[in-house]
C-alpha cells in the first residue's frame, strides 16, 4: 500500500480538481455567459481573472512536455525555442487591439468576411476548427502517457516517434475527458474563466515545488544548464528558434482560444492581460524546459528523460510533475471545448444558437480528439509545427491588410492559404518519413526535418506576402478609433 501512496495522491489530487471545477461551474450560464463568458449581469471577467485564464490555457499539458523533451534533446537552444512561442501573446495583443479596438471588429471572422467574403472565412474556419481538434488529442495523450509510465510501460521516450498507449493510459484518458467534457458542458466560457483561476493556482503551486526540487538538487548547476547542447546537439534548438520568430506573428490569429479571450473586457485590461501572460507563460515554460535539459547532462546511454527524473526527484517530487501536466491537461481541455463550441454555434452557425448546441460541439470535438489519441500521430511538437506552418498564411493578413490597411484580391489569399497548407502537410510527411517528405529533404539539400521546417516556412511566407503584394487594390478606409 505504502509502495501506491504517490500514485493514490496523484489520483486524488486530479479528482479533488475535477470536483471543485465542477462545484465551481454556474449551473446556468445562459448563452451570454456560454458563449462570451460574461457574468449574469452582464460584466466582463476581471484582469487577473483574463491572465489567469490566458496563462492556464498555454501552460497546457502538450507544452509543458514538449518544452522538456525539447530541452532534453537540444538543450537550453531547445528550451528557448519553445519558450519564444509565447512571444504571441505580444502579438496577439496588437492582433487584437488593432482588430477590435482601432477597425471596430467583434471577431475575426467579421474582418476577413469583409475582406476576402464567405470563401476567407471558410478557410480560416478549417485551420482553427484542426487546431482545436488537435489542442483535445494532444492534452490527453499526455495523460496517458503518464499514467502509463506510473504503471509500468515507458511511453515517453517514444513521444518523438511512434509510441503507443497502453490500457492503463487509455483508461486515464477516457476518465480525464469524462471530467472535462463533463463540468464544461454546464457553464461553457464562463466556467472556463471561474475554473481558470482554481486550476492556475494548483498547477502554481506543484509546479513551484517541483522547480525548487530541481534547482536545489545536488546535480543542478544554472550555468551548466544555460549552456547545455542536449543529446542531440545545440543546432536544431537554434534552428527552431528561427522557426518560432516566423511563425509568431501569426499563430495567435489561429488561436480561437486566445483571441476568445481578447474580445470579452475593455481595452486596458485587456492589452495589460495579454502584457502579464506573457512573462507569466514564458517562464513557466522555460522553467519546465530546464527539467528536460537537466534530464539531458545527466541522462545516459539508453536513459529515457522520465527515468533520469526518478533518479533524481524520487516518487513524491514526480507526483508534482505528473500533477503540473494533468491540472494543466484539465485546464485547457475546458478553454479548448468552449471555443469550439462558439466556433461551431456562433462563428460558423452550423447549429442553431443554443446551449444545447454548444453542449453537443463539445462532446464532438473531445469524441474527436480520443479517436486521434489512439490512431493519430504521438509526435508532441509535430502538432505545433504543422499547426504553426498552417497559420502562417494569415501573416500576410495581418501585414498587408489589417495593419496596412489595404485591400487584396481573394485569389492572393488564396495563394497564401494553399502555400501554408502545402508547407503544413509537406512537414506532416517529413516528420512522419514518408517517401515524399523524404525526397522532398533530399531536393532541399538538407538532413534534419527542423532546417526542413525552416526552409517550409520561408517560403511560406515569401509565397503568401509576394502574391499580397501583386493583389494589391486600393488602400481601405481610415481605421476606426
Amino acid at each position: 500500500m505504502i509502495e501506491h501512496a504517490p500514485t493514490i495522491v496523484l489520483v486524488g489530487l486530479i479528482l479533488a480538481v475535477g470536483i471543485t471545477s465542477y462545484f465551481l461551474t454556474p449551473r446556468e450560464a445562459g448563452e451570454s455567459g456560454f458563449f462570451s463568458g460574461k457574468d449574469e449581469n452582464g460584466v466582463a471577467p476581471g484582469l487577473w481573472t483574463l491572465v489567469l485564464s490566458q496563462v492556464t490555457t498555454w501552460i497546457f499539458a502538450r507544452s509543458l512536455m514538449t518544452a522538456a523533451i525539447l530541452g532534453y534533446y537540444y538543450g537550453a537552444p531547445g528550451a528557448l525555442a519553445y519558450s519564444a512561442y509565447y512571444l504571441s501573446f505580444l502579438t496577439g495583443g496588437l492582433i487584437v487591439d488593432q482588430l477590435r479596438f482601432r477597425r471596430g471588429y467583434q471577431s475575426v471572422q467579421g474582418f476577413l468576411h469583409e475582406r476576402f467574403g464567405g470563401t476567407g472565412v471558410a478557410c480560416y474556419n478549417f485551420v482553427i476548427a484542426l487546431r482545436l481538434l488537435s489542442e483535445v488529442f494532444a492534452n490527453l495523450l499526455v495523460v496517458g502517457g503518464i499514467f502509463s509510465v506510473i504503471i509500468g510501460a515507458n511511453l515517453f521516450g517514444g513521444l518523438l516517434s511512434t509510441g503507443t498507449i497502453d490500457d492503463g493510459g487509455g483508461l486515464a484518458m477516457v476518465v480525464l475527458a469524462i471530467i472535462g467534457v463533463g463540468y464544461s458542458m454546464l457553464g461553457g466560457l464562463r466556467a472556463s474563466l471561474r475554473t481558470d483561476v482554481m486550476q492556475m493556482m494548483v498547477f502554481l503551486a506543484v509546479f513551484a515545488i517541483a522547480m525548487i526540487a530541481l534547482i536545489t538538487h545536488q546535480s543542478f548547476d544554472l550555468n551548466a544548464a544555460l549552456s547545455a547542447e542536449g543529446k542531440s546537439g545545440a543546432l536544431p534548438g537554434w534552428v527552431l528558434l528561427a522557426v518560432a520568430g516566423l511563425q509568431v506573428l501569426s499563430y495567435p490569429l489561429h488561436d480561437p482560444v486566445m483571441m476568445d479571450r481578447g474580445l470579452i473586457a475593455d481595452r486596458r485590461t485587456t492589452a495589460w492581460s495579454f502584457l502579464h501572460a506573457f512573462w507569466i507563460s514564458a517562464l513557466c515554460i522555460f522553467g519546465f524546459g530546464l527539467f528536460g535539459v537537466q534530464a539531458g547532462i545527466l541522462a545516459t546511454d539508453g536513459q529515457s528523460m522520465q527515468d533520469v527524473w526518478q533518479q533524481m526527484f524520487g516518487p513524491w517530487v514526480m507526483v508534482a510533475v505528473n500533477a503540473a501536466l494533468i491540472v494543466s491537461a484539465i485546464s485547457t481541455l475546458d478553454s479548448t471545448l468552449s471555443s469550439a463550441s462558439k466556433l461551431i454555434v456562433v462563428d460558423m452557425k452550423i447549429l442553431p444558437h443554443s446551449v444545447t448546441s454548444g453542449r453537443f460541439t463539445m462532446a464532438a470535438f473531445m469524441i474527436g480528439g480520443l479517436a486521434f489519441c489512439f490512431f493519430g500521430s504521438q509526435d508532441l511538437f509535430a502538432a505545433v509545427a504543422v499547426s504553426g506552418t498552417a497559420s502562417m498564411f494569415l501573416a500576410p493578413v495581418i501585414l498587408f491588410s489589417l495593419f496596412g490597411g489595404a485591400q487584396v484580391a481573394l485569389w492572393s489569399y488564396l495563394v497564401s492559404f494553399a502555400a501554408a497548407l502545402s508547407g503544413a502537410v509537406l512537414y506532416f510527411l517529413i516528420n512522419g518519413k514518408k517517401a515524399i517528405g523524404l525526397e522532398a529533404m533530399s531536393l532541399m539539400g538538407v538532413e534534419h526535418k527542423y532546417t526542413a521546417l525552416l526552409y517550409i516556412c520561408i517560403a511560406v511566407l515569401v509565397i503568401g506576402c509576394g502574391a499580397f503584394a501583386l493583389g494589391l487594390r486600393r488602400r481601405a478606409t481610415a481605421a476606426v478609433t
